[in-house]
């Protein structure tokens, strides 16, 4: 028996007729944010009432996890369609994020072409500037002459979208350069390519760290960037927009060490209650554990405290004093790093500037507090925080402006050793500097 196909409402075609006015009017980026907020269904729906252009337009704005969710409302036509008409490189990197099963089934569903360079990109190092270069690009010959380059570019079958940056080679594909679109258009129709190459030529290998080919791109205010094999020869470009999104990820992973957690890796609101969780718990283990030298510490002065109780009054204000001066400078001096404004060879000039900062911002507290401290509890209390408070700054900004010098000389991430591990440091290190004061200061009547 023949199936009776239902027709559709008319209050049905309005509904999705008023769907698609509202789709229209709402911009690239604010559908890529309110997509994943919607059930699966929902997305589907909105997504295929987009035209073909915005729906691959929105589909690349979104995060990896997000476009793997929806990739799983949609029928397998409209993603064959979909994974066709993505870059090489977002292709790559869906693929990279999807479960291997996954995504070997939807790459063998590409076009011979499409599966080449898929697989070529997958096949370098992650992390790598190989792996996230577009391997769609237009190269000119340096021996073509600017009209020659423009006819070129005029009768390509597929054009590329970024064509502001065209990379210069020589006949066997060496990179020689690159001519900027604006330059080729303006010049003379007889002028040779070659002499039309700009006058500062920046590329990077392979092989070389992803962070640093995009801190590049930003420094050196670059649309493009060439990417060479190990023989100089041209094998694609990293795009400006890439590299943005490389240095985003980079700043929320380090802000998230920064913080005593793992990176998610994915969106906060596609993680759950138990990544979450799991996410911190290492670190808070690690923390709770170091943190016990502080109570050692205390222990080991207890008498201390029997005898001159007014010392415990302090404690909190010292070492969360020391704790938040080491952290100032780590994060400081983290974020110098990232940036490139400093490296290891600068660790002298580094700690000796620190420590000078950390001891006018003591001399500062000294100041206020000791004053303060001597007129309620007794000028030799008084005294003892003021020299401790100057100690301590001096010390911790020290400690945190040469840990992560040493974590990044020795491979391990700077952000891992950044404030919380500085601050509980420096509180073990702190109390060490307050007890040694006050016997000074205080002599006989601390050991009783």
């Amino acid at each position: 028996m023949a199936q009776v196909i239902q027709p559709i409402s008319p209050a049905a075609v309005d509904e999705l007729a008023a769907l698609r006015l509202e789709l229209a009017d709402t911009s690239t980026v604010e559908l890529a944010e309110e997509l994943p907020r919607m059930d699966l269904a929902e997305q589907a729906l909105r997504f295929r009432l987009l035209p073909k252009d915005r729906a691959l337009a929105v589909f690349e704005e979104l995060d990896t996890v997000h476009q793997q969710e929806l990739i799983d409302g949609l029928k397998t036509e409209f993603v064959r369609e979909l994974l066709d008409s993505m870059e090489a490189d977002d292709r790559a990197k869906l693929f990279d994020e999807m479960p291997a099963k996954v995504a070997t089934r939807f790459q063998s569903q590409l076009s011979a072409a499409d599966r080449r360079t898929t697989a070529q990109l997958l096949g370098y190092e992650p992390e790598s500037a190989g792996r996230i270069m577009t391997p769609d690009y237009v190269s000119l010959r340096a021996s073509m002459t600017a009209a020659a380059a423009i006819e070129r570019i005029r009768h390509l079958r597929e054009r590329p979208r970024h064509l502001d940056v065209l990379p210069v080679t020589d006949g066997h594909r060496k990179l020689l350069g690159t001519v900027t679109l604006a330059d080729l258009v303006s010049a003379d129709p007889d002028t040779p390519v070659h002499e039309l190459i700009a006058d500062e030529h920046y590329q990077v290998s392979t092989d070389t760290d992803q962070e640093e080919a995009a801190r590049l791109i930003q420094e050196a205010n670059l649309n493009a960037l060439s990417v060479v094999d190990h023989e100089e020869r041209l094998v694609g470009l990293i795009t400006w927009d890439d590299a943005m999104e490389i240095l985003e990820a980079e700043d929320t992973e380090d802000a998230t060490l920064a913080g005593a957690a793992e990176p998610l890796e994915r969106p906060y609101l596609s993680a759950g209650v138990f990544m979450l969780a799991r996410k911190r718990a290492v670190w808070l283990l690690v923390l709770a554990v170091s943190a016990s030298l502080t109570v050692t510490v205390l222990n080991y002065y207890e008498t201390y405290l029997a005898n001159v109780t007014v010392l415990a009054v302090f404690i909190s204000l010292l070492t969360g004093t020391g704790g938040n001066s080491g952290s100032q400078a780590s994060v400081t001096i983290i974020r110098a790093m990232a940036v490139g404004e400093v490296r290891f060879s600068d660790a002298f000039r580094i700690t000796w500037r620190e420590s000078r900062v950390g001891f006018l911002l003591g001399s500062m507290l000294a100041i206020v507090g000791g004053p303060v401290v001597g007129f309620v509890y007794g000028w030799d209390i008084g005294l003892i925080i003021a020299v401790t408070l100057l100690v301590i700054c001096t010390w911790s900004t020290f400690v945190g402006s040469l840990l992560p010098l040493l974590a990044k000389k020795v491979g391990i991430d700077p952000a891992l050793v950044s404030a919380p591990m500085v601050s509980t440091l420096c509180d073990a290190t702190g109390l060490l500097i307050y007890f040694s004061v006050a016997a000074l200061i205080l002599g006989p009547a601390l050991t009783g």
